[in-house]
């Protein structure tokens, strides 16, 4: 092992790079272990507290900005239930019109965010995309019509969309493969915490009802927007830049880690310059795709459920307060079953089966709450269900999808298309819960039933897929093709097509 850490002793040319990743990725994941503990050593770094730094200064900033994000992005619900719609004197359709317009700045604008991470860097882009996004919900708690809800709802999106991808795409480069879940699902489950929150907010922001002239519903908007806002200040100064410049490591920490991931998953290509033609290359992969359609079927079920448990649970019977206050626990409980999950998963080493597993229970929720019929707390007990599964088995698969693509390019392109493409989703869902179908919405809830099955399957051609590619790598001719027919610089943006790159499932 020591004369294969020496290799990391000085910077190496692009063909001695090749050979060494031809060498190091087709080690066992125990021999990687031990060279990890070598390249520790010849760093004098000791792994374990190095680890515990970086958790403690990347993934609490990013949950922290994905909460914000997601509390102001979902507290739209929230404020139906205190009277938006009559006192904008929304009609018909409009409300599920606004829910719309969010995701369709969303979905165009993710691969541009990430893109543009390569010349601002993150704790400068990401700081600014939340300062912004919460001055927009300020905002929106003085609009006085549905133009001037909608205008605000599309801000809001285009402000948004760069923190979701940005933020995996950071991620999946600070961990390995087996580090990565629960890291991954402690940052995504800050969603749960985020929809509890709101119910909680909301709960107490009835008090304010008419102080200044201010109703409730405009309250919740202008206090969390004013947090969203004043705590985009700490986030410029805690957001992690990528590891090669991240400013809480000293060089040698940053040498050591990308050295360490290499081990894992190659070069990471950081310093090429990528073109748009690099860019496009990526869409030529059929992985990239049925990774977007496997999260797109379980965007619809997750904002269904986000956007209008609120008002669901008040149909249960519950007046508009308790309403809020009964939305909390399953979002808690959510939380905890996702965190639990993403440990057994990373201890394990494994991905389809919690995915396959949380969707069902998302599933057997939905189907409850649909058929509950006026048994409140068989229903009730339906929404922790599906919220538990829906949002167990999205961290579930976008990790597994993230750490599948390697390389910035690939991790750049990938993880904005996947959660782009994913987030139509947000465009459909508000229509198959229209006013009229309230407070049972079995139509909707149909349909998110027929879109958690969905992704189940394109998650088994997904399995099918690494499953093929990993064979196809075994043997001699495919080994053959990537030594003879691709440059240097090609095999750095093809990172995961390596030969002795392991997809995992």
């Amino acid at each position: 092992m020591s004369s294969s850490t020496e290799s990391f002793d000085k910077p190496q040319t692009e063909g001695a790079l090749a050979q060494n990743e031809k060498s190091v990725l087709a080690l066992s994941d125990a021999d990687k272990e031990t060279l990890v503990a070598d390249l520790a050593a010849k760093h004098g770094i000791n792994h374990r507290k190095l680890m515990w730094k970086i958790d403690l200064c990347v993934v609490p900033p990013f949950c922290l900005l994905y909460f914000l994000a997601f509390l102001d992005r979902v507290n739209i619900s929230n404020s139906k239930v205190y009277g938006l719609e009559a006192d904008l004197g929304l009609v018909g359709n409009q409300f599920n019109t606004a829910l719309t317009v969010f995701f369709v700045p969303y979905v165009f604008f993710e691969i541009l965010s990430n893109y543009a991470m390569k010349f601002v860097k993150p704790h400068i882009w990401l700081s600014l995309c939340i300062f912004f996004f919460g001055i927009v919900t300020i905002g929106m708690g003085f609009v006085t019509n549905f133009g001037g809800l909608v205008g605000t709802r599309f801000l809001l999106g285009i402000f948004e969309s760069g923190s979701f991808p940005a933020l995996f795409y950071i991620l999946a480069n600070f961990y390995t493969k087996l580090e990565s879940q629960r890291r991954f699902s402690s940052f995504f489950s800050t969603t749960c915490l985020a929809g509890g929150c709101a119910g909680a907010l909301a709960y107490r922001i009835h008090d304010l009802d008419g102080v200044h002239g201010i109703a409730a519903w405009q309250w919740i908007f202008i206090i969390e927007g004013a947090m969203t806002a004043g705590l985009s200040v700490v986030l410029y100064l805690t957001i992690a830049d990528f590891p090669e410049e991240a400013r809480f490591l000293n060089d040698n920490e940053r040498a050591f880690i990308r050295e360490k991931l290499a081990i894992y998953a190659g070069d990471s290509g950081y310093d090429l310059k990528l073109t748009p033609k690099d860019i496009g290359s990526v869409f030529k992969d059929p992985m990239l795709f049925i990774c977007g359609f496997a999260y797109f079927g379980l965007i619809i079920p997750s904002y269904g459920y986000a956007y209008f448990a609120p008002t669901i649970i008040k149909g249960l019977g519950y007046t508009a307060m308790e309403a809020q206050r009964h939305s909390i626990y399953p979002w808690i409980v959510a939380f905890g079953f996702s965190i639990i999950s993403a440990f057994v998963s990373d201890r394990v080493a494994l991905r389809l089966p919690f995915a396959i597993f949380s969707s069902l229970i998302a599933i057997v929720g939905l189907a409850i709450v649909m058929q509950g019929g006026s048994n409140m707390n068989l229903k009730y007990g339906g929404c922790f269900l599906t919220a538990m599964g829906c949002y167990s088995a999205m961290p579930a698969i976008v990790c597994w999808f993230s750490l599948n693509f390697a390389g910035h390019l690939r991790k750049s392109v990938g993880t904005a298309y996947v959660v782009g493409f994913g987030n139509i989703g947000g465009i459909i869902s508000p229509w198959v819960f229209p006013n009229g179908d309230a407070p049972n919405y079995k139509m909707g809830l149909a349909v998110c039933i027929a879109f958690v099955a969905f992704s189940i399957v394109v998650d088994l051609a997904y399995f099918a897929l690494v499953l093929y590619r990993n064979k196809q790598k075994a043997t001699p001719e495919y080994r053959q093709k990537w030594e003879d027919d691709l440059t240097e610089r090609q095999r750095l943006l093809k990172a995961d097509f390596h030969p002795d790159f392991k997809y995992l499932y």
